[in-house]
Formats: structure tokens, C-alpha cells, sequence
């Protein structure tokens, strides 16, 4: 499926149907095991380019569909916020 994440996750390659924001979303599960096929915590990168460092990075650099979804983690406390991060890392 694709998914508009944005114009702040555009590129400037448009493919197909696909316009320069609009991003095939990869699954969620593995998402634990990063850091041992990227070599390590300090090298792990997410999205579709790799350009957030860590997982609270690429959920508030989401926006377009998942403009609701990055609201919601924002306004989650530190605790729950952390817990989302844990919970994501289990994946």
C-alpha cells in the first residue's frame, strides 16, 4: 500500500502512481533486530531513506496520513512515549 507520509518525507522522484511523498510502508516486524544486521545501536537507521536516527525521529517527521498517528505519540506522556519506543523495539 502506499502512503502519503508528507511533503516534509518527500524526495523529488515520483515512480508510477507514486508521487514524491508517497512511500510503500515497510513492515513494522524486525524492526528489534536492526542493530545486529546494521552493525550496531549507533548505526541503525529507519525510514525509507534512512535519514532518522532513531525510532521517536522517524514517527515526528511523519506527516500527511500519519499526521494523526505523530499527534497521538506527541501527546503520549515521556512514560508512554518510552513505553511505544520498547514496545516497537520488540517487533
Amino acid at each position: 500500500l502506499l502512503h502519503d507520509m508528507g511533503p516534509g518525507l518527500a524526495d523529488t522522484l515520483a515512480e508510477g502512481k507514486a508521487t514524491a511523498s508517497m512511500w510503500r510502508t515497510a513492515p513494522l516486524w524486525g524492526l528489534g533486530s536492526l542493530k545486529y544486521v546494521q552493525g550496531s545501536t549507533a548505526n541503525v537507521r529507519y525510514l525509507h531513506d534512512g535519514r532518522a536516527r532513531t525510532l521517536t525521529e522517524a514517527i515526528v517527521w511523519h506527516g500527511g496520513e500519519a499526521s494523526t498517528s505523530r499527534a497521538s505519540f506527541e501527546a503520549m506522556t515521556k512514560e508512554e512515549r518510552e513505553a511505544m519506543i520498547a514496545f516497537l523495539g520488540s517487533l
